[in-house]
């Protein structure tokens, strides 16, 4: 048997930037700035910490890309992904086919997610995710005669993953300018972002007034060519937009009233990041599809999936003809035997019960004291997810003339103050792992107004104030 050459683990940070630069293409990257800049080596992470290759603690705000809510350095996911690679490390789910560790995952979402749910569609990620709920949404309505009914509602600014059709999905104009997108039927509606877009209206008005952009949407369409709308519960890659408490409940409404599949993106919000299990659950909806991944498995692995409801899954069914669609990775044995062990850890830490009624409330009240600085317009935060603000002028909520560069000069102070806080445009973001502890979050909220303090003196020397 032949002995696997060893991980290199003893490069100098210049070395590897150097590597870097040859051989890795990064996502949503400027080649051309990052070749210049170079790359940030992370090394190690453990709890809510990352160690880059200098030596350096970070205490990362954004648990990874939004999913490592278990925290790092979790044994117990390492020791369950070696025992299932030692019993059954790889098969697939065609062919009829099917292994326990799928099978005992499905039971466990269908247990966990609300009432209408009784069937998975395993993913390798969120993007697959969404790809299917197009294949899905498309299929269902085709069996039951109405092959017109293609078209999909999601909103501006909204993200649902970078594969053609995720990307389609999404509202963000800069992805679209790629690649010919979006594919045909899809199209967008306003988002409920009272801060940015409400005006004079209250959150109540504004957010019925968003809601109700999508039945103005189907109207102009027709119903019966509507197939369904897809929204984040929270769009989470947008800004942390919490929708007015009206938004949700209207929407739930719009979507009875024509008979359109309503589907809910819980890549963000799922798995306890809002104080409950899903966004759902927090907004009282009753989604008829699921998107699934991220804190699935607190991205120990890469795994994904859709939960679909009896509506949706008895005419598939009961109907029958073969659903053309899958991925070799559909269930993997590791990552659903990862993902089950994670969900029993967040299930046995009591960690969506502790977010909602201890650390969300203690970040908030944080986050309501990070409000008095003076570049900040707005402190939003639900569960352990919250953005903030950042303006020109506080009193009339008016944004700096170029937004995203000044959001750009306080994500950098982040990196260079050991804080991870995500910009988007002007908005800084977070997303803790929700095993953050008190003292954790006053340090999160210590290095996030220095850095906030750092921006001001730079937007003042700049004349941007």
């Amino acid at each position: 048997m032949t002995t696997a050459a060893p991980y290199v683990a003893d490069r100098t940070t210049a070395a590897w930037q150097a590597l870097d630069r040859q051989h890795y293409l990064h996502p949503f990257t400027d080649y051309k700035f990052l070749h210049a800049k170079g790359t940030r080596v992370i090394v190690k992470a453990e709890g809510v910490y990352l160690y880059d290759s200098e030596g350096n603690r970070i205490l990362d705000g954004m648990a990874g890309l939004w999913c490592v809510n278990v925290g790092y350095g979790r044994r117990e996911l390492a020791e369950a992904a070696y025992r299932q690679m030692l019993e059954l490390p790889y098969y697939n789910s065609f062919f009829q086919t099917a292994h326990p560790p799928a099978i005992e995952l499905a039971k466990q979402l269908v247990d966990l997610t609300p009432p209408q749910f009784n069937r998975v569609f395993f993913t390798g990620s969120g993007s697959e995710g969404n790809d299917t709920v197009v294949r899905l949404v498309r299929r269902y309505w085709d069996l039951l005669g109405q092959p017109q009914r293609k078209v999909i509602i999601s909103r501006v600014n909204a993200y649902h993953g970078s594969t053609m059709a995720g990307a389609s999905l999404g509202g963000m104009a800069f992805m679209h300018e790629q690649g010919g997108l979006p594919i045909p039927d899809i199209v967008h509606i306003p988002q409920p972002y009272w801060y940015g877009e409400g005006g004079g209206l209250s959150p109540h008005e504004f957010g019925l007034r968003m809601a109700h952009e999508l039945e103005k949407k189907i109207l102009e369409l027709g119903a019966d060519r509507v197939a369904a709308f897809i929204g984040e519960p929270i769009q989470g890659a947008g800004g942390v937009i919490i929708p007015p408490e009206s938004y949700w409940p209207e929407i739930q409404r719009i979507c009875d009233r024509h008979g359109i599949l309503l589907v809910a993106d819980e890549v963000i919000c799922g798995f306890g990041r809002t104080g409950h299990w899903f966004g759902s659950n927090l907004y009282g909806i009753r989604p008829d599809l699921m998107t699934l991944a991220k804190g699935l498995s607190s991205g120990y692995l890469p795994i994904g999936g859709v939960m679909v409801a009896d509506r949706v899954a008895d005419v598939l069914i009961e109907k029958g003809g073969e659903f053309a669609h899958g991925y070799t990775y559909s269930g993997h044995p590791v990552a659903c035997a990862v993902a089950s062990v994670n969900l029993s850890i967040i299930q046995q830490e009591n960690l969506v019960t502790r977010t909602r009624d201890e650390m969300g409330p203690y970040l908030a009240s944080k986050w309501r004291q990070i409000a008095e600085h003076p570049l900040v317009g707005e402190a939003r935060s639900v569960g352990l997810i919250g953005a903030l603000e950042l303006v020109r002028d506080k009193r009339t909520r008016q944004f700096f003339d170029k937004r995203g560069e000044v959001g750009t000069i306080c994500r950098d102070f982040c990196f260079q103050n050991g804080l991870i806080m995500r910009a988007v445009r002007d908005t800084m973001i977070i997303s803790p792992p929700l095993v953050i502890t008190r003292e954790q979050v006053d340090e999160l909220a210590e290095k996030a107004w220095r850095c906030l303090d750092l921006t001001l003196e730079r937007c003042r020397a700049e004349g941007r104030l």
